[in-house]
């Protein structure tokens, strides 16, 4: 049984003891770390002082976990000084090595990161405890020698010393991270600067890109359950491919984003998509908030051409494209029979092969078959557009793993 559903059945057991264990663990250390056993101080000064070494032991990089910077934080117009950030995060693949990215891109000024660590493990970039990122930059670490197991909660924290500007982050990650001050530690559903983590592996054949919204993102789902489809998806394809969630709530293909659903996926492709490391693969799950969200976008033939845009971009580096169909909304606030027309539309492109390489269908995994345009519900999170917990899993269980395997031409066929 994969190891998110044991999470969802142990929640309600454990949430009145988690902010204690983790009050504990703070105290003890700066990043503490339940997973990993710390080197000995011999090893530990070793790979700081050569951190470049591990990555000679062979395999290749392959990103393991992924999120896409949204925009700034409100309120943090000085960043968050003085405060360690701890983001946890759920991995994909396993691997000895590994290394992570942090981004600056939506601060003004440098950002200085003076200790950072992956569980207990120190990490170094170029060399050096500390690292300052460039306003819009952003900074691969070193190698860091480290257990990182395959479906699992990995720690990654770091400090920022003094002030740098707004802090990029990625909210509402249906994760519990913390941050850390002099006054304790403090839960929070942000990421705040990481973007991804990667792994050596000497078995994983690359990465799978999860390029989508909130339905990518996992709104409705249960909070440290990790039932979003791509996590489903990992569980499914058990060690051969790393999955990469790069889905943002509110997010657009269709011109330049809007609101609070950050870059559009045309926009963010290369950042998200393209850069990911080992990428193979990508399955692309946008365009239903160009049907419903204002302005919606009434010409179904303008969202068509925006993701076969996106196709050839990413043919032209070697990837793989797979397209999900449009989910239904009907009981949603934004939905008009107008609406739910150009969503139908954009489907029928899609089955027809005239987009993607290949094709799965969320939209049939989901409906109700006496009502069509509504979420069948049993999957409904009850606001009539997101699913919950069993809906995710219907998604992930759509994604034949033939297709995802699948090398070569492009053809059209559904999954």
């Amino acid at each position: 049984m994969p190891r998110r559903q044991g999470y969802a059945l142990l929640i309600a057991l454990v949430a009145g003891t988690a902010v204690l264990a983790a009050a504990v663990a703070f105290g003890t250390t700066l990043l503490s770390g339940s997973r990993s056993t710390p080197l000995p101080p011999a090893e530990t000064q070793a790979a700081a002082r050569n951190p470049v070494a591990p990555a000679a032991s062979g395999g290749r990089w392959v990103t393991t976990w992924a999120a896409a910077p949204v925009r700034a934080e409100p309120g943090t117009e000085d960043g968050l000084p003085g405060r360690t950030i701890r983001n946890v995060v759920h991995t994909s693949i396993g691997g000895e090595v590994a290394r992570i990215t942090l981004s600056n891109l939506f601060g003004t000024g440098p950002l200085v990161i003076d200790q950072a660590t992956v569980n207990t493990r120190p990490v170094t970039f170029k060399g050096a405890a500390a690292v300052t990122v460039a306003a819009g930059g952003r900074v691969i670490s070193d190698p860091v020698v480290v257990p990182v197991a395959p479906d699992s909660d990995l720690q990654v924290g770091f400090r920022t010393p003094r002030a740098g500007g707004p802090v990029t982050y990625h909210p509402n990650t249906h994760q519990t991270s913390y941050l850390i001050d002099e006054r304790g530690t403090w839960s929070t559903t942000n990421w705040r600067y990481l973007t991804a983590v990667d792994v050596r592996s000497q078995s994983a054949r690359g990465a799978i890109v999860a390029l989508g919204d909130s339905l990518t993102a996992g709104s409705g789902s249960t909070t440290d359950a990790n039932a979003r489809w791509t996590d489903v998806l990992a569980d499914r394809l058990g060690g051969r491919y790393g999955v990469a969630n790069a889905g943002i709530a509110g997010n657009r293909v269709v011109g330049i984003g809007r609101g609070t659903g950050g870059q559009s996926g045309t926009d963010r492709l290369d950042r998200d998509v393209l850069a990911v490391a080992g990428a193979r693969t990508v399955v692309v799950a946008l365009g239903i908030n160009d049907v419903q969200q204002h302005p919606q976008e009434a010409d179904p033939q303008r969202i068509v051409d925006s993701l076969r845009a996106l196709t050839d971009r990413a043919h032209a580096r070697g990837l793989r494209v797979v397209g999900a169909t449009l989910t239904p909304f009907e009981g949603f606030a934004t939905w008009t029979p107008q609406r739910n027309a150009v969503r139908l539309a954009v489907n029928e492109q899609i089955r027809a092969g005239a987009v993607f390489d290949a094709y799965v269908d969320f939209d049939a995994a989901v409906r109700d078959p006496a009502a069509p345009n509504r979420i069948l519900a049993p999957y409904d999170s009850g606001d009539h557009l997101h699913l919950n917990d069993d809906g995710y899993r219907a998604l992930g269980d759509r994604l034949d793993l033939k297709v995802l395997d699948r090398a070569g031409a492009p053809r059209s066929d559904a999954l």
